[in-house]
């Protein structure tokens, strides 16, 4: 069901073996993460950090890694919610080689709803938790 993004692999993302180094797919998982908001939700994720003043840092992030991409590969990345709490959201992201290609990444990372100005934890406003219901 998700939310799919098309993410195509650097030359910067790759280290001394050729590959993605792993750090990069938690970017990855963050690029879906900013184009939901912006190509599903129609709202500029800078927009909801500097106007709205709601941020979603994340609190908790696991990876298994599956098989590995390359250079000039274009990543499949797969967002979709798991679970929504009170003040926060649990995301699953399935990387694929290609739509529809082998599992590269199976990961979830859980953010939190913070204010931006105190960055204390806050209730998750209605109409996020009503757009997140959609993915």
């Amino acid at each position: 069901m998700g939310y799919h993004v098309a993410v195509k692999v650097r030359f910067s993302d790759v280290d001394n073996a050729g590959i993605v180094y792993y750090p990069r797919f938690f970017h990855y998982f963050h690029v879906a993460f900013e184009e939901l908001f912006s190509e599903k939700f129609g709202i500029p994720y800078v927009d909801v950090l500097n106007v709205e003043k709601i941020g979603f840092p994340a609190v908790r992030v696991e990876n298994d890694f599956k098989s590995p991409l390359r250079f000039g590969d274009i990543a499949d990345v797969e967002i979709s919610v798991e679970r929504i709490g009170t003040k926060s959201i649990v995301f699953r992201y399935q990387l694929r080689r290609g739509a529809g290609g082998p599992l590269c990444a199976d990961g979830k990372v859980t953010v939190a709803t913070v204010n931006m100005v105190t960055f204390q934890a806050i209730p998750l406003p209605e109409k996020y938790r009503a757009l997140f219901g959609q993915v």
